[in-house]
């Protein structure tokens, strides 16, 4: 296992990776490695990162509270990609270690700072904390000085693999909420395809970005996708949002900060989040292929 020190970071281009053992962070590493980029891989020392180092990364085992550790990280690295979050922990990890990441970025003399932010962020949802965050940390790094590139995807479809891993073995969906509200799920692949090509295309600097799928879905559309693909007649539960809310107020007595959490998850579950025609022919043409479908994601990744 390599674990570096700050002392022996290698004086030449280096990519640093925040939540790199995550599902966008893993594809973050995987694609720099073939294209024998150097790349640092932040990782907790609990993550799963053996494939990372396998591929040829430089492990940071560290943790994104300590200002130290990121400091040591931001050492002789020329970008720096965003691309952590927490479910329960918006304020400590998607607030304050990406202001952290930001100046220690700066200090560093990063060349280009790329910023994983979420489609809405600028809708002002109260009751939303990573919204918050990620707006909040957009506006800091637009105000920073550094070169930069905010993207604000929609859904991630990696997220729906272990759904339809569920649906292969049983046939059942659970949909909460709406099933008419609306999304362009983009593919996870395509999404760090674009995140890594930032740092080299001229007009994506200084720019914050919407990136969503090439399909406006309804969110009724995916066990029909998954049905399609896995041979199953779909069997969708479609409890109303207020299931959620009195989880929520139980959640509360005795974790405020998974209350916090699941605020967000409302805020995703019922309201529309997609990309007009014309956004997503602008990340098309300014990153220069064609955005894969949900479809043809779940087709690679299912085996089918």
């Amino acid at each position: 296992m390599t674990i570096l020190k700050w002392a022996i970071f290698p004086a030449s281009i280096m990519f640093l990776v925040t939540g790199a053992s995550g599902g966008l962070g893993r594809r973050i590493v995987r694609l720099l490695r073939e294209q024998n980029e150097p790349v640092r891989a932040f990782v907790r020392l609990t993550s799963r990162y053996k494939e990372l180092e396998d591929r040829g990364a430089d492990i940071f085992i560290g943790n994104l509270e300590r200002d130290r550790d990121i400091q040591k990280a931001c050492q002789n690295v020329q970008y720096v990609i965003s691309a952590h979050g927490s479910d329960s922990d918006a304020e400590t990890l998607d607030y304050r270690a990406n202001l952290d990441l930001i100046d220690n970025a700066k200090a560093a003399g990063v060349q280009h700072f790329v910023f994983i932010s979420v489609l809405g962020a600028e809708r002002n949802y109260e009751d939303a904390p990573t919204f918050k965050a990620k707006r909040a940390v957009e506006q800091y790094l637009e105000a920073s000085g550094l070169v930069y590139t905010i993207l604000r995807p929609s859904g991630f479809a990696s997220n729906l693999l272990p759904l339809a891993e569920q649906f292969r073995l049983t046939g059942m969906y659970l949909l909460i909420g709406n099933p008419a509200n609306h999304s362009s799920i983009i593919s996870t692949d395509d999404l760090a395809r674009i995140t890594v090509d930032s740092v080299t295309i001229s007009n994506a600097r200084n720019q914050t970005l919407p990136v969503g799928g090439p399909e406006i879905l309804e969110r009724g559309d995916i066990p029909k996708i998954f049905g399609k693909l896995l041979h199953r007649e779909p069997f969708v539960i479609n409890p109303p949002v207020v299931m959620l809310d009195g989880v929520r107020a139980a959640v509360g007595l005795f974790n405020p900060k998974l209350q916090a959490g699941l605020g967000t998850l409302r805020t995703l579950l019922t309201n529309e989040f997609y990309c007009t025609p014309a956004e997503t022919q602008r990340i098309e043409m300014l990153y220069n292929f064609k955005l894969e479908s949900l479809e043809s994601f779940l087709r690679r990744y299912l085996a089918v």
